[in-house]
């Protein structure tokens, strides 16, 4: 599997559950093309004084985007970057309650 995390802030006036609605469309959309496994659930970050050591990066929200393998992955990239109508639609309400992202992708070994 190849892995994709996503950190992020919302947009001030968004909230958590605007972002899930149009995160959940986005994802139901994508796996529809066979685009995308799965995702985890939405997580807010605990900024623990002894576990949380990244000093760096200061988003608050985070979630995990699986695909069968990178070239899936590739693929996704590739459709949002077609802007296809539906799905720039559906990725740009989502990308429009969030700032400050940062997407970090690995693979299992």
């Amino acid at each position: 599997m190849f892995h994709m995390l996503s950190c992020f802030n919302l947009v001030n006036g968004v909230s958590i559950g605007e972002f899930e609605k149009s995160n959940t469309a986005f994802i139901e959309h994508m796996k529809e093309l066979d685009l995308v496994q799965s995702t985890g659930p939405i997580g807010r970050r605990n900024k623990h004084p002894i576990m949380d050591t990244d000093k760096e990066r200061d988003q608050e929200y985070f979630y995990i985007m699986s695909f069968l393998d990178q070239e899936q992955c590739n693929l996704a990239v590739e459709y949002i970057q077609s802007q296809d109508a539906t799905g720039d639609l559906v990725h740009s309400n989502l990308s429009l309650k969030i700032k400050d992202s940062i997407f970090i992708c690995w693979e299992d070994i």
